[in-house]
């Protein structure tokens, strides 16, 4: 198993490129199993959670050639229903197969996702929204079963804006007979990403980008090319990387208006940002403040620069104060940071935060994917040697991180970890 060794204490100076949103990707990967026809996705990236779903694709009968960041696939031949636990254990996007196989073939059975460690993430806003579209929905052995002749349109408002929810009620309503309005809908880029792709595939979908989307059925999609939206936690994860260590970095692809939230954030606590048509540079002049954040849907604060945010706050001047209202075990970091000599005491959904002059070195262990880029943010900014374990969970999520970081002048390797 592979660990992570960061010799901290170095301004980042320089500049990184940002891959293809991973969550952007993946429902658009899905998403091709709502017909045949080539689809050509540029801006893909190289990281594990991607490649178990072009594995689980390949399984269903999509052919998938993968040259680089592009991606071919044409599903004109699926003859499975079926995504098995052995192969989607690790990644809770497998649901995303439910809806567009259900509405291709009229029956998909989906093994209940896995993923990380970070709460129930309960699906059942998405089977309640199929069932409305007339599925009939069994949940067994550890598999959701459904099955359905062509589903039908219908009015479906969620009790809360999921994001996976809501994409795999638009995939299915793509093929439904008549028309499926979505109300209290999440409004992530990536969500409007995958409406993007899908409109150019043939779907009729208006609203997107809004709480409300509706999608007027058509009987096939076509083929399609798209460029995947640049990842905004990756861009978000290397600004904060700039700002803890003090450093000067520019984040190429950055899309300002996708981080708006975290951008106000870093500013308030001291550093300088300056956009440009290549994304965004970061400086911190002076030392870093305090500050409260609320995670939240889109545009709120994303709950997946959380861990990474906590790590500025360590360091930071002041009490900080975040309170997590997504998932509510994502503070599995904190005991982890604690070793590093961080003062963070937790109360129910609220993490307070006393900053410290430095943080000191330790080996840590990663509870998660976001959890790990914490960590090693706070490596990063430590004096002495950090170790991060566990970081499969990293690789699900960052394209070359150690070499990236490297490029910004960093002192971080990956090795394999001695028995």
């Amino acid at each position: 198993m592979d660990q992570i060794r960061i010799t901290g204490g170095l301004p980042l100076k320089g500049s990184v490129e940002i891959g293809g949103a991973k969550n952007a990707a993946l429902p658009i990967l899905a998403a091709t199993l709502l017909g045949g026809g080539e689809c050509v996705i540029d801006h893909v990236p190289h990281v594990r959670d991607v490649m178990t779903m072009g594995k689980l694709l390949a399984l269903l009968g999509v052919t998938v050639q993968e040259e680089g960041a592009r991606v071919r696939l044409d599903a004109g031949q699926v003859h499975s229903i079926e995504a098995p636990y052995d192969l989607v254990k690790t990644m809770r996007a497998s649901i995303l197969a439910l809806g567009p196989l259900l509405a291709r073939l009229g029956e998909a059975k989906v093994s209940l996702p896995g993923g990380c460690a970070i709460g129930t993430r309960p699906v059942n806003l998405h089977l309640k929204g199929l069932e409305m579209m007339g599925a009939e929905i069994q949940v067994e052995h550890g598999y959701i079963h459904a099955k359905a002749g062509r589903l039908k349109g219908a009015r479906i408002d969620l009790d809360f804006p999921t994001v996976t929810g809501t994409e795999n009620l638009i995939m299915a309503a793509c093929l439904a007979q008549g028309t499926t309005s979505l109300h209290n809908v999440a409004r992530e880029p990536e969500i409007t990403d995958l409406c993007a792709f899908l409109t150019k595939r043939g779907a009729k979908i208006h609203g997107m980008g809004t709480d409300t989307i509706t999608i007027e059925g058509v009987k096939e999609l076509h083929g399609a090319g798209h460029w995947v939206i640049p990842d905004r936690v990756e861009a978000g994860t290397y600004l904060m990387a700039g700002a803890i260590t003090g450093g000067d970095v520019m984040v190429k692809g950055c899309v300002s208006d996708h981080l708006g939230s975290v951008l106000k954030k870093v500013q308030e606590m001291g550093a300088e940002l300056t956009e440009s048509h290549d994304g965004v540079r970061i400086r911190r002049p002076g030392p870093l403040k305090a500050v409260e954040i609320k995670t939240l849907p889109y545009p709120g604060f994303p709950t997946d620069l959380q861990a990474q945010m906590m790590a500025l706050m360590s360091v930071a001047e002041g009490v900080s104060v975040i309170s997590e209202t997504i998932f509510e075990g994502r503070f599995l970091h904190v005991p982890e940071l604690h070793r590093m000599g961080a003062s963070i005491e937790i109360d129910g959904p609220h993490a307070v935060v006393k900053g410290v002059p430095l943080l000191t070195g330790a080996p840590v262990m990663a509870s998660d994917l976001r959890a790990s880029a914490g960590l090693v943010l706070a490596g990063l900014a430590a004096d002495g040697e950090t170790i991060v374990s566990r970081v499969y969970h990293l690789d699900r999520g960052y394209e070359r991180l150690e070499e990236k970081f490297q490029a910004l002048g960093a002192r971080i390797v990956r090795v394999r970890e001695v028995a």
